[in-house]
């Protein structure tokens, strides 16, 4: 008998099924070791020693592995294909060698892209030995991210209280939130005017053109800058004859796109089916690692943490047959498609992203999925068969057309698109065809050469240019991906980190970074901005990517990087508080202390007139506080100025909004703003109730309503039906929860706090 060692007990318990009675298969539940989080686990000045700790969870796992060796044959290690997978391989060959389990017995290393019994049977007739590159790469990149993270982190703490960490990718990604924000921030509105008819031919078919030509001048998109002009050229038009001078049909082919990566998986699953990049993630990871069919269970996609975008020969050969089966002859091209991109590392760049078997169609298998791995099953499918099949022939019809009125000219276009034959859209349209203008793909009417139109209306509107969009999840990924930030297995965890560290909020499925985000961004911009360049987080992703192709010493890369790195440490430990605060004030003054409509000093003190606005810093994080302190205690949240609300619009002059009276106590309800935030109040002096605001709520957005039942936290639930005491929900230091017999639960949003009931927490 022979063990095996793979991730997850998911994945276990499928392999299990097809190896048989002469093979154990145990899970190690995910890493068994780690760096612990303290100083000196990782040490530069003993040629980067790295000192790992096995937790409690994990030694259990491993004792379980251990027993399991004492009657076994030999041990083969099948975690999953990748840089990860191969570290956590590393991990349990280490682990056991120090505890003296294997002896003598044989240990080989075998890894499948999908888990599929072929596959798997495939992958245990061809061994191999642990990639010692591979490990190296993973060492390398763990030990960079430990001495970023416990090295900047402690500087943060010290000089920026309130800031959480900064991190090797981290860090970077926060940066790209940021500047969009700043961007928007910058930005101005520029009126322009665009103009449109509405024609027919002589046929009574109607059909719009825009204006392109204005009295022999060619019109750019802002050239209309007035509503005079707009008008002039409206008056015009409404007493020109039309004709049309041209009229040209270009077919067009429109290829597919290749199988899903990591990254458009992500972003495809963000813009089609709403879900975060953690989401996707883990809803892949089931499909992959093995799903109940009635009987069978399968693994359905290939591994999903990859760079590549191609698929093995007999998956193509598979896809083809379904093509011709599903679709029909016609949209089975003559020969098979092959894609390639140019891999940053050729022992990562796996399979795409595709189903482990062609012929089970979405419909095939849904009655066997949960609802999210049913929708990202269907994505997958349809992508991944459509990128065999044929290309769609479009037909592009672009229409010129004058004006004439008296000796003045104008020249119109109408443009329309018709799909002659859908191809591989019969499968699978990418979300960014779907939301085409309507213009570009209508449909036009007959328009024949040199017929005279009609003319039914003209239409004059005014647009506005708009700032560049915050990013999404999705467009944030293919950005990090464009720049060479992170790898596929990154993307998701990175994002999760800024939103968990409360540097980023997700509004309408956008990223808005936090006041403590920005003060983050322009302090390690500030004093770090090498360590935060685009290029230069780019560049070491590189090196890793050397390194794990055997062409770069990993402890060789870790000593240049912590040369420059440590001297740039200690180059700042020194810096005094009041230097970083003058450097953070200039750095974020356009935000902080925006400029006012009456041109007065922004950073006059609106309480007491003569004292200065400054940023200040407190225990729990950074708030802007008056010069003349103690004697004037005007203060407000960071987040007030950062997020557009300088002028204090949610605050009266002593900072405090009147919101009602309490209706058993008469006291008055007060929204205020203290350096911690804003918050709520009953009543006046010490013996006053205060509850904070919590994450998400907004100023503006508080009544007296709300104002209550925050009040009114913690709150009985109700009693417990078997122990008969009383459960309480309220917010706490880390969110909303219930309490009952002195135990903790964690609560998934703050409404469920209000509107949580007994039974539901039997």
């Amino acid at each position: 008998m022979d063990v095996v060692v793979v991730e997850s007990p998911a994945k276990a318990k499928t392999i299990n099924k097809y190896l048989g009675r002469n093979y154990k298969v145990l899970a190690s539940f995910g890493h068994v070791r780690d760096l612990p989080a303290k100083d000196g686990s990782v040490r530069p000045d003993d040629d980067f020693a790295m000192s790992w700790s096995v937790d409690g969870k994990a030694s259990k796992r491993l004792a379980d592995i251990v027993n399991a060796l004492k009657e076994a044959d030999g041990l083969i290690l099948a975690t999953d294909p990748d840089r990860e997978g191969e570290a956590i391989s590393w991990h349990v060959l280490e682990v056991l060698r120090q505890k003296r389990a294997l002896k003598d017995k044989p240990v080989s290393r075998v890894v499948f892209n999908a888990i599929t019994k072929n596959s798997v049977l495939e992958a245990m007739a061809h061994p191999r030995d642990i990639d010692a590159p591979l490990v190296d790469a993973y060492l390398a990149r763990r030990a960079l991210d430990y001495l970023v993270g416990f090295t900047l982190s402690p500087v943060l703490w010290r000089k920026l209280p309130g800031a959480r960490s900064a991190g090797r990718v981290q860090s970077v990604a926060l940066r790209l939130v940021c500047d969009r924000e700043a961007e928007i921030e910058r930005f101005v509105r520029e009126e322009y005017w665009q103009v449109a008819a509405l024609l027919a031919t002589p046929r009574k078919e109607d059909f719009q053109a825009r204006l392109t030509a204005f009295d022999g001048r060619k019109l750019q998109k802002l050239d209309i800058k007035t509503e005079a002009q707009a008008a002039d050229i409206k008056t015009m038009l409404e007493g020109a004859v039309f004709r049309a001078v041209s009229v040209e049909a270009k077919p067009t082919k429109r290829n597919p796109a290749p199988p899903f990566t990591t990254s458009t998986l992500q972003q495809a699953a963000s813009s089609r089916l709403g879900f975060s990049a953690n989401r996707t993630m883990q809803v892949a990871q089931r499909l992959y690692e093995g799903v109940d069919l009635g009987g069978e269970t399968a693994g359905l996609i290939t591994y999903m943490r990859t760079d590549g975008v191609q698929i093995a020969p007999e998956a193509i050969a598979a896809a083809r047959e379904t093509i011709g089966r599903e679709f029909g002859s016609r949209y089975l091209p003559e020969k098979p498609r092959h894609y390639s991109v140019k891999a940053k590392n050729a022992q990562e760049a796996h399979e795409a992203i595709r189903p482990t078997d062609f012929s089970r169609t979405p419909a095939s298998v849904r009655q066997h999925l949960d609802p999210d791995q049913a929708r990202l099953y269907d994505m997958v499918w349809k992508r991944a068969i459509s990128s065999q099949m044929q290309a769609a022939d479009i037909e592009r019809t672009t229409v010129e057309i004058e004006a004439v009125n008296g000796t003045r000219t104008a020249g119109l276009r109408a443009v329309g698109s018709v799909t002659r034959f859908d191809g591989f859209l019969a499968a699978y349209t990418d979300q960014r065809d779907d939301d085409a203008e309507d213009d570009e793909n209508g449909r036009l009417p007959e328009i024949r050469s040199g017929e005279t139109l009609d003319r039914r209306s003209i239409e004059a509107t005014q647009h506005t240019t708009e700032p560049p969009p915050r990013y999404s999840e999705a467009s944030l990924i293919r950005k990090m991906e464009e720049l060479g930030i992170g790898r596929p297995s990154t993307y998701a965890s990175t994002l999760k980190t800024l939103d968990d560290r409360g540097y980023v909020a997700i509004e309408k499925r956008r990223l808005v970074p936090e006041a403590k985000g920005r003060l983050v961004t322009a302090f390690l911009g500030s004093f770090f901005e090498r360590y935060v360049e685009y290029d230069f987080t780019a560049s070491l992703e590189e090196k890793l990517d050397e390194i794990s192709d055997g062409k770069l010493s990993w402890k060789e890369v870790l000593r240049d990087f912590w040369r420059d790195f440590s001297g740039a440490v200690d180059g700042i430990k020194e810096l005094r508080v009041s230097d970083v605060l003058d450097a953070l004030n200039e750095e974020l003054a356009p935000l902080v202390f925006p400029a006012k409509e009456d041109g007065s000093d922004p950073r006059g003190c609106p309480r007491c007139g003569s004292g200065r606005l400054s940023l200040k810093l407190g225990k729990f994080g950074a708030f802007v506080g008056c010069s003349n302190y103690p004697e004037c205690g005007y203060t407000r949240q960071l987040g007030d100025a950062l997020n557009g609300n300088g002028n204090d619009a949610t605050a009266l002059d002593d900072g405090t909004k009147v919101l009602g009276k309490d209706p058993y106590t008469d006291e008055e309800i007060t929204l205020r703003t203290g350096r911690f935030g804003p918050y709520v109040q009953r009543g006046d002096g010490k013996e006053a109730k205060r509850a904070s605001l919590p994450k998400g709520w907004k100023p503006d957005e508080i009544d007296r309503e709300k104002a209550l039942a925050l009040l009114s936290l913690p709150r009985d639930v109700g009693p417990h039906p078997e122990t008969g005491k009383m459960i309480a929900a309220g917010i706490g230091r880390y969110g909303p929860f219930i309490l009952h017999d002195g135990t903790y639960a964690n609560l998934e949003s703050v409404e469920d706090v209000f509107a949580v009931e007994a039974d539901r927490e039997n």
